[in-house]
């Protein structure tokens, strides 16, 4: 404490006072108390000690303050095996009562949590449950490294290591990449084909695709004839390679599977004795000829006899096949022309429907054109939006005026009505609409974590709800780096769309919603018509942390 020295004077060497500091859930209280400043019998003037308290209340400000630093290179793991992800502060400070998240890529839906002091598992990802542990050897010097068991082929992807401290936090994203050694090759001699020998290697259990070679004794690459790689029902490759060795070959040769992710390879080896190439003498070819030209000769002879005969009976059938044809085509020609007299009423009928198509057509035109006209001189309405208290998520907190909503501290103490939610942070409008079209706008400033639009009324409060058409929610929202629109699956829109101010557009007669960038007028995204169904919709609104929506007049 060199500034307590430079306070204290020789005459005060005897004075003693005591700072202590207690801390408070998600802020920084400092409280100082000062016991004693005595000199004798005379009490000292209470300044230099709170000029101490102001000091060090500034540097704990600025001490809070750190980033998140993971490694940028992806981190490789072996499926079935155990891999660390790290992850840690700089500068190092302790993050034992600091919030340490581990998620992908929904912020709620957590791969790991930290909080309090303990690890949290209540909304813990399923595929996770019992396959990770943080390494909390570490904590105190900023180490949060997270440590996942049993590694999958899910498991590969993005993670995001967020650390918040009170008011203050930062994230990393890193890539964990995923991979696995698969059998050692299995050669096996399957015949003779293309004057060789044919010779086929397989494998399996890799991933991701393995590099496969035929190599000889001297590590020369060899040609393959065929070469399968195909996933399985695992997701992991099978491999099946052929190669054809003939007499003067190289009888040495080797099946190699390279993982190039891991650079680790598996190889076997095989050598093709002589006694497996077929043997021909040179006489029994020459004999082998001699009789086959022989016995060709002959067997000509005796063909050319045959058919001179044969040739005689054909004319005979051929004459008789003609006089059936003959009778056949007389009858064909008879149903061709009862089908053309059928085809000639179809047309008939087809021209008069073609007729009636076109009448339709014409109505239909007409009524768009009415629809159009209508649309042109139907008002829309700037609505007047306030948020219902009775639909608030426990963990918002509105304004008085109820036209504004952010993210509280800490969960409230309110009835659990059916209206209200209570696991996702959401509200809705207390307006409702089933017709006309309805415009408000919405600040949502630079929060990271918020979605906005419209619900029917009949949409999920309780549990886990479905955010998309198919839920009864068309919305638009930033959730950390990404920025989308709430479909099914998620559109990405660009990040440098995210706007401060959306104006938010329901067409009840189209069943339609639009979304404006309120500040430029550019359009952020479009629900087609027909995608809102004709119940009464709501506005609706969902914050995260640190996030506040407001509702402009």
């Amino acid at each position: 404490m060199r500034v307590l020295e430079n306070l204290q004077t020789p005459e005060r060497a005897q004075n003693c006072s005591k700072v202590y500091f207690q801390g408070i859930s998600n802020q920084v209280s400092v409280k100082m108390k000062i016991l004693s400043f005595c000199h004798g019998s005379r009490a000292s003037s209470p300044l230099p000690g709170f000029i101490v308290f102001f000091i060090i209340y500034v540097r704990k400000m600025e001490s809070a303050k750190f980033t998140v630093i993971g490694p940028r290179d992806p981190v490789t793991a072996i499926l079935g095996q155990e891999t660390v992800l790290p992850c840690h502060l700089s500068p190092g400070m302790s993050a034992a009562n600091m919030e340490v998240r581990w998620f992908r890529p929904e912020f709620l839906s957590f791969v790991h949590l930290y909080r309090d002091g303990k690890d949290q598992f209540d909304r813990q990802m399923p595929e996770y449950q019992g396959r990770t542990e943080l390494l909390k050897a570490g904590l105190t010097d900023g180490n949060v490294p997270l440590r996942i068991f049993n590694i999958r082929h899910s498991d590969e992807g993005q993670y995001h290591c967020f650390v918040q401290d009170d008011t203050f936090h930062e994230e990393t994203i890193l890539e964990l990449q995923v991979a696995g050694l698969g059998s050692a090759p299995l050669i096996s001699v399957e015949g003779h084909q293309d004057g060789g020998i044919r010779v086929v290697c397989r494998s399996a259990g890799w991933y991701p695709e393995p590099e496969v070679l035929w190599k000889d004794l001297n590590g020369r690459h060899l040609p393959s004839l065929s070469e399968i790689k195909s996933p399985g029902d695992n997701n992991l490759f099978e491999t099946e390679t052929v190669i054809i060795v003939t007499e003067h070959a190289n009888r040495n040769l080797s099946c190699c599977i390279r993982n190039t992710v891991l650079d680790q390879e598996k190889e076997s080896a095989v050598y093709i004795a002589d006694p497996f190439f077929p043997r021909v003498n040179s006489w029994m070819v020459s004999l082998s000829v001699i009789l086959v030209v022989l016995f060709g000769f002959i067997g000509l002879t005796v063909y050319l006899f045959k058919m001179k005969g044969k040739l005689t009976e054909e004319v005979g059938k051929q004459d008789l096949e003609i006089g059936k044809r003959d009778i056949e085509i007389d009858k064909r020609d008879k149903e061709i022309n009862l089908r053309d007299k059928e085809i000639n009423k179809q047309d008939i009928e087809i021209e008069k429907r073609d007729k009636e198509i076109s009448k339709l057509h014409t109505e239909i035109d007409k009524r768009d054109n009415e629809i159009r006209w209508r649309r042109s001189v139907a008002p829309i309405e700037n609505v007047n939006v306030t948020l219902d208290p009775d639909t608030t998520h426990p963990e918002l907190v509105l304004s008085e005026d109820q036209k504004s909503v952010r993210r509280g501290d800490r969960r409230q103490d309110l009835p659990d009505n059916p209206e209200r939610f209570d696991t996702w942070g959401c509200v809705l409008g207390s307006e409702g609409f089933t017709s006309g079209r309805h415009c408000w706008e919405v600040e949502v400033g630079d929060g990271r974590f918020w979605a906005v639009g419209v619900a029917r009324e009949s949409v999920g409060r309780k549990g886990w709800i479905n955010r998309s058409p198919e839920g009864g929610i068309w919305a638009v929202g930033q959730w950390g780096d990404q920025f989308q629109a709430l479909t099914s699956p998620e559109t990405l829109l660009p990040l440098s769309r995210a706007p401060s101010k959306i104006r938010v557009c329901l067409d009840c007669d189209w069943g339609q919603v639009i979304f404006i960038d309120a500040g430029d007028g550019a359009p952020i995204f479009t629900f087609p018509p027909g995608s809102v169904p004709g119940e009464r919709i709501q506005p609706w609104f969902q914050v995260g942390y640190q996030s506040r929506l407001c509702l402009c007049p």
